[in-house]
Order: structure tokens, then C-alpha cells, then sequence
């Protein structure tokens, strides 16, 4: 925390304007040290000076820039912060940072900025976390998720939490120490209503995990099917262009093919996979078994059969591999006629959803991305400002704090001592603080914000 660091802000490659940024305690010194005024006007705090970039050594001028000093506190790592804008060049960026680490500074670790940020109190780790989910979004409904839990939405809601734990610990602590005192004494009955309270308020926070999770990383949708039956048309009708070859011969898909689209502002991987049959073809056979491994990493299943068609023994194959699995069915080529209805696979696969399509024609289409919606969101409506677990590291810890309250209430229910129920109680405090990085180690710290690139 004493060092002054420094990066280049900014992505690599060719571009209108670059930044190199510094904070830290010698931050505008070593602006001094490198920075010629076009003018007469000094650099003030927070705003924009222009002038020159030269090498203090030679006096060569390195480019034009404009400066921007932004003094502690009121800066994105509560230090002093320098931000050196100049042109998008790699040569001109790698060149001002090279002066800037002769004058003193170091090259900063990756986050290392946010994690200044975190440790000086501007923002708690579940903000700086979001950071990066800003940077890394790919849709506006992963975006909105991110800027909401960066403005304190999920840290408001974590610290709510706590702060009905953390009255419930002060009851506990004075009836345990001061049992002789005249103060309300605490009973098995209201300690009870509290704890299933504090459960469920954390329960309802969690039910929001596996959506964020969608949210933020996308879901995974393997496209299954006996050979020609639209997998591929399937594919083309949801990216809206011609991506998988389309032909009336068996076999044409011989491997997996993936492609990324966004479905209702959600980030969706399509697994155009090659049909499952048996095959005497060796390559085919490759393309099966990735098929396969597709199938049982994926999120979703989207099963295609040939409605004009009776079953084969390959689609009854391909449904007993489905098993219980969550999946939507498309009883697909309803142009060609129906030799095939809703009812014949519902006795077989009594968990999946089926639509009835034309991917010939694009009739279905839009149901298909409904159900993808209604799969990530549960069937809930869509609400903007609604509080959302998007990070497994957030879920991992309320579901330990939401066991730590389950056992507490198991332990009231069982008339235990007091001071046996507060231990529970306070490592439910504990794990919901280390969301927020109330109590966190540095190893958690380390392994959170070595995730992030240089430069935030």
C-alpha cells in the first residue's frame, strides 16, 4: 500500500486514445517529473491539463496528452490518481509507462487497483467483484445485473441480513452474560421466530443464485436429435443466418459446433451436436461421442424429432438417455404431416416440454426462445431492480450461512444452551460478512482479484 503503481488502462491494440494510470503516494510527483504545460494553467485536481509527455533524461517529447489529477480522497482507489491520456499507440503507452516506472512507480498486479479501492474502504469486495463483471459483459441484461451490484445492491440486501443476525447475537450475548440482570429474557419460542426469519430472508436471496448464474456465465444448450431431423436448421433459425450446413443426407454434422447468441438479453452457447446412431464411420463416430459429452455438460436439452415420421428405436434411445433430465422436445417437420403428437412422448419423458415446429419454415421459433426465458428466470417476471446472485462465490456463502441458521434453529428447537445456538449464529454472520469482505482472508483476496487484467 505504500508503493506507487501503475498500468496501462486501457486494451491493448490500436485505438483513438490510451491510458496509462498511477496511484499512490508519488503519483502526481512523478506526473511533474514527466509532464510539460502547453500552457500557463497548472494541473489542478480533476481537471484536464494538456501539455507533453517527455523523457526526463533527453528532453525528447514522447506525445501529447492530457493529464487528469485526482487527489485522495476523492479518487477510484481513495489515493492520489494520475491518468495520463495520450494516443492509442502501443508504442506511445509502452513508452510513457516505462518513464513512469523509472520515476518511482511499480507495475501494478492484476486488480490491483480495485483491490485498493477495496482495502481503503471506497467500495466492499462484492462492489469490486462487480467491476469486472461490468468489463466482462456480454449482454445488457448481464450488464444491468453488474452495475446494479456495483452501485451496492447485493451489499445492501447482505448487510439487512447481518444486521437482523447481529441483533439476535446481542440478545443472545446479554441473556448468556447478564442472566441476573433486569433485561427481557430471551425465549426458545421468539428466538425460534427469529432464526426462521433470518432463514428465510437468506433463502430468498439464494433462489436468485442459479438465474445470476445464467445471467452472468450463459447457458449451455445442446441441440440432439437423430440425423436430418433440424438440428441444424434449429441452429440457423435462433442465429438468424446460415451457420451449420443444411442437406437431406444423414450424417452432414460430423462434430460438435458451438456458437454464442444473446436469447431475450441472455447469454446463450448452442451445441449443434452430430446425430446419435450407430455408425460404421469412423469420424462419425467421433462426432457422436463429443455429442454425447455435450449432452451431459449442457444446461438444457433440446430434443428433435421427425414428427412426419413414426419413432425409431433411435429416438426411444435418445429419450431413455434424457431420462429425468429437464429438456424441450420439438416434434419438428410439421409441414410434412403428423405421424407423431405431444401425447405418444409424454408418458415417455414426463419432465420435458414439447412444441410443436416447422424450422422449414420458422414456425416455433419464438416459443423456443420463451422457453429458454422462462428457463433462466423460473417463470418469474423480470423485474430490473430486483437484487440478483450472480457470482458462485456469493452462493457458495449464503448457502453455508443459511446451514449455519438451519442448525441454530435445529439446536432451539432442541432446548441447547444458549451459548451452544450462538456459535451457529455467528458464523452466519461470518460467512455473509465474507461476501461483502467484512471478514475474509488474504487468500480469498488474492485468489478474487487475481482475476481481473492490469490496468483496474
Amino acid at each position: 500500500m505504500e508503493d506507487t503503481i501503475a498500468a496501462i488502462a486501457t486494451a491493448y491494440g490500436e485505438g483513438g486514445i490510451g491510458i496509462v494510470r498511477i496511484s499512490g503516494p508519488k503519483a502526481f510527483e512523478i506526473l511533474k517529473g514527466l509532464f510539460v504545460y502547453a500552457g500557463k494553467e497548472e494541473i489542478r485536481p480533476r481537471h484536464a491539463t494538456y501539455g507533453k509527455v517527455v523523457d526526463p533524461e533527453t528532453g525528447n517529447v514522447i506525445d501529447e496528452v492530457l493529464a487528469i489529477y485526482m487527489k485522495a480522497p476523492a479518487s477510484y482507489t481513495a489515493e492520489d490518481v494520475v491518468e495520463i491520456q495520450c494516443h492509442g499507440s502501443v508504442v506511445s503507452l509502452r513508452k510513457i509507462l516505462e518513464q513512469v516506472l523509472r520515476l518511482g512507480a511499480r507495475l501494478s498486479e492484476p486488480g490491483e487497483f480495485t483491490k485498493r479501492a477495496f482495502l481503503n474502504g471506497r467500495i466492499d469486495l462484492s462492489q469490486a467483484e462487480a467491476v469486472m463483471d461490468v468489463v466482462k459483459a456480454k449482454t445488457d441484461r448481464n450488464f444491468d445485473v453488474a452495475i446494479a451490484q456495483l452501485e451496492g445492491s447485493l451489499s445492501g440486501k447482505v448487510n439487512e441480513i447481518r444486521h437482523h443476525i447481529l441483533d439476535l447475537l446481542v440478545d443472545i450475548t446479554v441473556n448468556i452474560d447478564y442472566p441476573d440482570e433486569d433485561i427481557e429474557e430471551m425465549t426458545y419460542e421468539g428466538l425460534e421466530a427469529s432464526l426462521s426469519s433470518i432463514g428465510e430472508m437468506i433463502e430468498k436471496l439464494l433462489s436468485t443464485a442459479d438465474t445470476g448464474r445464467m445471467i452472468r456465465e450463459g447457458i449451455r444448450i445442446a441441440i440432439v436429435g437423430r440425423p436430418n431431423v433440424g438440428k441444424s436448421s434449429l441452429m440457423n433459425c435462433l442465429l438468424r443466418e446460415s451457420r451449420a450446413i443444411v442437406t437431406e443426407i444423414p450424417g452432414t454434422t460430423r462434430d460438435t459446433i458451438e456458437e454464442a447468441l444473446t436469447v431475450r438479453g441472455i447469454p446463450v452457447y448452442l451445441i449443434d451436436t452430430a446425430g446419435l446412431r450407430e455408425t460404421g464411420d469412423v469420424i462419425e463416430q467421433i462426432g457422436i461421442e463429443k455429442a454425447k459429452e455435450a449432452f451431459n455438460s449442457a444446461d438444457y436439452i433440446i430434443f428433435i424429432i421427425d414428427a412426419s415420421e413414426e419413432l425409431s428405436e433411435e429416438d426411444r434411445q435418445i429419450l431413455d438417455y434424457i431420462g429425468q433430465r429437464k429438456a424441450l422436445i420439438l416434434l419438428n417437420k410439421q409441414d410434412k404431416g403428423n405421424q407423431v403428437i405431444a401425447t405418444d412422448i409424454a408418458d415417455i419423458s414426463p419432465n420435458s416440454d414439447i412444441l410443436y415446429t416447422s424450422l422449414l419454415t420458422g414456425e416455433g421459433i419464438t416459443e423456443i426462445e420463451d422457453r429458454i426465458e422462462a428457463l433462466v428466470y423460473g417463470g418469474e417476471i423480470v423485474q430490473e431492480s430486483s437484487v440478483m446472485v450472480s457470482n458462485v462465490r456469493h452462493a457458495e456463502l449464503l448457502r453455508k450461512g443459511k446451514d449455519a441458521i438451519r442448525d441454530a434453529l435445529s439446536l432451539t428447537r432442541r432446548r441447547e444452551a444458549l451459548d451452544i445456538i450462538e456459535i451457529d449464529v455467528r458464523n452466519a454472520y461470518d460467512h455473509l460478512g465474507e461476501i461483502i469482505g467484512d471478514t475474509v482472508t488474504d487468500e480469498i483476496l488474492d485468489e478474487v482479484f487475481s482475476r481481473f487484467c492490469l490496468g483496474k
